[in-house]
């Protein structure tokens, strides 16, 4: 156990007694399977952070004291190869500064004074959805996804910024955490705009991809039914599933009684390592608790999520072994 973990560290380049790595990629006991070759992602980062003129020149993320956009996305990037066994390989290769605040869909834009008073009061403009369709043509999304210069968007703003936290474009795109973005179907691909609040941290921004990973996986299996849906069974807690919890999902542990109760210590039995041996799902139940997902962190719980999916070769009825590629791109999800 020891060499395989010191194997693990080498791969990954992390500290597998660190708590927030603890549990996140536990060495499954069954036969070796064979990991899919990891895949490239190309990342046009943009970042609303407007200059404070009455500030001393101040930007909004400085006077605040909210996080540095660049740290949280080379943390989430570290994450995300680490939790799909080194599959998913994202690489920011633009970066944009916007002095400014994005438009709202109804035509509505804050000021520097505006947005200030606004947090001041905690009352903000309503509706706070930003206009999807001018960021594309603000910064060419269509044009830059269609020659293949990126595969996808991270949009970092502050808060009441109006992101939804993933929207899918492109043809056939379909519910991603938002509706579908009409209008972009022109796109030579489909390709989802990730939005992050730099007021948060990582744990956040792993959650926002977990709400992707589930209306993806959720339209990759829509036409299959009972224990054949794999991520229905993945999904399952025991709150709803009294006695047959597996590994939950993004909002709910195995033993969560509410949303977000990651830090439950109720103990419950739980198949949830046995997806660690997939696509042998035959292991018996242990009694879990949130000593097994970091005791409340939700960066660790949704590191533990995560390191549970199916990630190698193969494929049942035409649906791959390997849920991340879905996750990583929606173009290869089954129509």
């Amino acid at each position: 156990m020891d060499y395989l973990r010191r194997v693990i560290e080498d791969l990954f380049g992390f500290d597998a007694d660190h708590p927030l790595n603890r549990g996140a990629l536990p060495v499954p006991t069954g036969a070796p399977a064979q990991l899919p070759p990891p895949i490239h992602r190309k990342v046009l980062m943009i970042t609303h952070n407007p200059v404070l003129r009455t500030q001393g020149g101040k930007t909004l993320k400085e006077y605040f004291r909210w996080q540095d956009p660049d740290w949280l996305a080379q943390e989430y990037i570290n994450d995300i190869r680490e939790v799909s066994y080194g599959y998913a390989n994202y690489e920011v290769v633009d970066r944009l500064v916007v002095d400014g605040y994005p438009l709202k869909r109804d035509g509505f834009r804050y000021t520097e004074a505006s947005y200030l008073e606004a947090w001041r009061q905690r009352k903000f403009h309503e509706p706070d959805g930003v206009d999807y369709h001018e960021l594309v043509r603000e910064f060419q999304m269509i044009e830059r996804v269609s020659s293949g210069e990126i595969d996808e968007v991270w949009l970092f703003g502050h808060p009441y910024g109006g992101y939804w936290e993933s929207i899918m474009a492109g043809p056939g795109a379909f519910w991603c955490n938002a509706p579908p973005l009409n209008g972009t179907q022109h796109c030579s691909r489909k390709f989802v705009i990730m939005g992050f609040n730099f007021e948060r941290g990582v744990g956040e921004m792993l959650e926002d991809l977990g709400h992707r990973a589930e209306s993806i996986l959720y339209k990759v299996f829509e036409h299959t039914h009972g224990e054949s849906n794999l991520f229905e069974k993945f999904t399952r807690y025991d709150k709803k599933y009294p006695g047959q919890a597996e590994v939950g999902n993004v909002h709910f542990a195995p033993n969560s009684l509410k949303d977000y109760d990651w830090g439950n210590p109720r103990p419950v039995p739980s198949r949830c390592d046995t997806w660690l041996n997939f696509p042998d799902l035959q292991g018996e139940p242990r009694t879990v608790t949130c000593a097994d997902w970091g005791h409340g962190d939700i960066r660790a719980h949704h590191k533990w999520w995560f390191a549970r999916f199916p990630h190698i070769m193969g494929e049942t009825r035409g649906i791959a072994w390997n849920w991340w590629q879905y996750v990583i791109d929606p173009n290869s999800v089954p129509d």
